[in-house]
């Protein structure tokens, strides 16, 4: 379950009843959970505890599926791709698997996403567009200057600012699904101790130690 209450079909405030509405018909997400494309819904119902926040978040997905936008769709797919991936976001890799299909990416392109930097199916611009995300993404906006320098051989300032801002929108929503536990992210930490046999040493390295020595 999310960390945070959900908003209820009969607490909602009046825009936040018409997204309802779109996505889940006349049922109450809370009480009957489930979108269209097979996710809980829940993102929906904890955002809406702050109305102008999920109104912010809602504006953000109009500003990168905007006609104005002159990054390709093609390459904005796989900064949000990649950057679900490299924060370890089930819920956004996951989306934007079945996104990156819509505008017309492989499904081997799809499955060297994770490995992209040994995979031989992108070109270079899409190499460079990868690079940057794990800049942003893992380096923390810590960008080489030659990672730089081979976006801007294809790309516009435009380009790279829509890309740069888009890619941070997915990493924030990433980690925010990630803290929340919301949608395919409610899961628990994989990393926890293995108990080992009753009788055995608590000093993990004895053995070794004894076998260096011996």
């Amino acid at each position: 379950m999310p960390r945070l209450n959900q908003v209820s079909r009969d607490q909602v405030y009046p825009d936040g009843r018409k997204l309802y509405e779109a996505l889940f018909g006349d049922r109450d997400p809370v009480t009957q959970p489930g979108t269209a494309t097979g996710t809980p819904g829940n993102w929906w119902t904890v955002f809406a505890n702050v109305p102008d926040c999920l109104d912010h978040a809602v504006a953000g997905f109009g500003f990168y599926r905007s006609r104005r936008r002159k990054i390709s769709m093609q390459l904005r797919e796989l900064g949000q791709l990649r950057a679900g991936y490299a924060r370890g976001s089930r819920f956004v890799f996951s989306q934007h698997c079945k996104a990156a299909r819509a505008v017309g990416h492989s499904e081997e392109k799809i499955r060297a996403i994770k490995a992209w930097s040994v995979a031989t199916c992108f070109s270079p611009i899409e190499r460079a567009v990868l690079a940057y995300t794990d800049c942003l993404v893992l380096e923390g906006g810590r960008v080489p200057d030659g990672v730089f320098e081979a976006l801007r051989a294809e790309l516009s300032d435009v380009e790279i600012l829509e890309l740069t801002y888009v890619t941070c929108m997915y990493d924030m929503h990433a980690v925010m699904s990630r803290a929340l536990r919301l949608e395919y992210d409610d899961v628990d930490d994989p990393i926890t101790e293995v108990p080992a046999p009753a009788a055995a040493s608590n000093d993990v390295m004895a053995a070794v130690d004894q076998a260096a020595k011996a």
